[in-house]
């Protein structure tokens, strides 16, 4: 399974708005310009959020966007879902022979545990303590 950029920028909206949540909504267009982004790609991503409930949002001079719930309560997985479909690493799982299939389940039920488990509110609050780039070596 590949991500597109529909998920990695839904993804980005959610961020943004769980970032500034409980400060009222949030325009598209500020998403947009914080992150490089194209204002026109984001409306078309936001209507699917919106339906299935991870967003809402407000009319008017001071509208724009908000979370539909908590950061806490929403996921990567529900954002993925929604944006790109189920989660499978390979189509016609069911027609493998047993040793692939279960492979297959394996790896599906890893990134589905990693995707379930994130937050928007445990991306919105990550800091990059350097651990993930590359090594300190002394001599």
């Amino acid at each position: 399974m590949k991500i597109s950029t529909k998920g990695r920028y839904g993804l980005t909206i959610m961020i943004e708005l769980a970032k500034k949540h409980g400060e009222g909504p949030i325009s598209l267009k500020s998403i947009a310009q914080t992150n490089n982004l194209s204002e026109h790609y984001l409306e078309q991503l936001i209507a699917p959020l919106r339906n299935a409930g991870l967003v809402k949002s407000i009319r008017g001079a001071y509208g724009g966007y908000v979370l539909g719930d908590v950061p806490a309560n929403i996921t990567a997985g529900d954002i993925i879902r929604v944006l790109e479909g189920p989660i499978s690493p390979v189509e016609g799982i069911e027609d493998e022979e047993p040793a692939k299939k279960h492979l297959w389940m394996r790896i599906r039920d890893a990134v589905k545990d990693v995707l379930d488990n994130t937050t928007v509110e445990d991306l919105a609050n990550y800091t990059d303590d350097g651990g993930s780039e590359g090594y300190m070596f002394y001599i």
